[in-house]
């Protein structure tokens, strides 16, 4: 079969002009040197002028690296505060960004929320909402409840990919809003919807067009019982910016980047959802651990924990009761149940307290998931207490490394959180290290002998 010609064309990169061959200068507009050489591709965004509904793209070529725009301040800021602090500072223009979550969590809330603000703040440019989920009626209903800002949003409900292109290509948004990824439609991927040909087709498009504008795109999307995006996995490595909404309690909502190509994924954003929406929690030092009267349970130790930037203050609570059964069970949700399982191990062969007989089982107050290996000294003190039925002392924290010989080993940022603790009224940080408010402790022994 003979291969198929690709036909070409000239266009004006300043008034986009076009014409068949090269010309130093564009007869339009006079400028000299802008007649670039384009594909003609129906599936591109930027449509020739005269050109009988063909498209056009610009063909690409390399160019040095020293030379590129680094884009430097090139950020959105939403105006929410820890909306701003997931994504790295705000939104890279040209990015799109991916939030998934369950049903009911708050997503469209929080995308809406993000939209009337940027409204309030008085950005400079066009803000599209493409609800394929909802009419616009409910939206708006939402939005008076919230009491937010509808001015200069347009929004578009429709499961139509072309539909969405077309307002996109009138408008030229500079934030855009898509809910959810997983409901768009096109013909051009097949005559089946919400297939995973079509959820990677319309993402494609969308990616495609907010890639050649600065300008900034949120897609909703939804998550599997498993707790991942719905979908294939190939849709997170298309975006820019992958970022999971998450619940502790009714009430509190968790902001975590799972991927983030203009920034860290370690910092965390806390909202409170009530009546109004979500809104920020002001202080989330204290959000994790139970103010009690007098001595605290046996079973549970304090530890202060980073997370991105801030410190947090953490409850791990242990309990151990006799094994029902020739097998002894871990229970453990938000802290790695192997974890567990070693440090119980370095604490039975190192200090020699059995819990080869024992079921163990640990939480974190508050729903908080545990991951840095910081936390060994307090998991430690938590599992030997409960096992002794020996309560901390309620004014300690604890933090540190334990290897497998027994030693508690150093953690970064020591400083900044005994310096949290100490606000936080806690008056001994057992660690290794020694300074103000801080006890030493070098291996298990030690610490066991330091707390109980």
């Amino acid at each position: 079969m003979a291969k198929k010609k690709v036909q070409t064309i000239f266009k004006c990169s300043n008034c986009g002009y076009t014409q068949p061959r090269w010309m130093g200068r564009c007869p339009e507009c006079n400028e000299w040197n802008t007649l670039e050489e384009c594909t003609i591709d129906k599936n591109a965004n930027t449509p020739v002028f005269g050109g009988n509904g063909n498209f056009a793209v610009t063909k690409a070529k390399p160019i040095p690296l020293s030379k590129v725009d680094p884009m430097n301040g090139t950020r959105i800021l939403t105006g929410i505060s820890e909306f701003d602090r997931v994504l790295g500072g705000g939104a890279m223009k040209r990015s799109a960004i991916l939030i998934g979550g369950e049903p009911g969590i708050g997503k469209s809330t929080l995308l809406l929320q993000t939209v009337a603000t940027l409204t309030a703040n008085g950005i400079k440019g066009h803000i599209l909402y493409v609800s394929g989920e909802e009419s616009a009626s409910q939206i708006r209903a939402r939005a008076d409840r919230l009491n937010l800002n509808c001015n200069n949003i347009e929004i578009l409900c429709t499961t139509r990919l072309e539909d969405v292109e077309d307002a996109l290509n009138a408008l030229n948004p500079i934030f855009t809003v898509i809910d959810s990824i997983q409901t768009m439609f096109s013909i051009e991927a097949g005559s089946v919807p919400a297939t995973v040909n079509q959820l990677k087709y319309c993402a494609q498009q969308l990616i495609s067009w907010i890639k050649e504008r600065d300008a900034v795109m949120c897609m909703s999307a939804h998550i599997t019982k498993e707790g991942s995006i719905a979908g294939p996995k190939s849709l997170e490595h298309m975006v820019d910016t992958v970022i999971s909404f998450e619940r502790n309690t009714d009430e509190i909502r968790f902001l975590r980047a799972l991927k983030n190509r203009f920034g860290s994924i370690d910092e965390l954003g806390l909202f409170a959802m009530g009546e109004k929406g979500l809104s920020i929690v002001e202080d989330p030092s204290t959000l994790f651990i139970t103010r009690r009267e007098g001595t605290i349970p046996a079973g549970i130790a304090i530890v202060p924990v980073f997370e991105g930037s801030r410190v947090f203050m953490v409850e791990i609570q242990a309990l151990t009761v006799p094994a029902k059964a020739s097998f002894t069970h871990v229970y453990s949700e938000k802290i790695d149940s192997s974890r567990v399982s070693r440090i119980a191990a370095v604490i039975e062969k190192r200090a020699g307290i059995k819990f080869s007989d024992q079921d163990i089982y640990i939480n974190v107050a508050g729903g908080f998931k545990l991951t840095e290996s910081a936390i060994d000294a307090g998991l430690a003190a938590a599992l030997y207490s409960a096992r002794t039925n020996i309560a901390l002392n309620a004014k300690i924290a604890v933090v540190g490394e334990i290897s497998l010989a027994g030693e508690i080993r150093p953690v970064t940022k020591l400083k900044q959180r005994v310096k949290a603790a100490q606000i936080l009224g806690f008056e001994t940080v057992v660690c290794p290290d020694t300074g103000s408010h801080c006890t030493k402790v070098q291996n298990i022994k030690e610490l066991v002998k330091q707390i109980f």
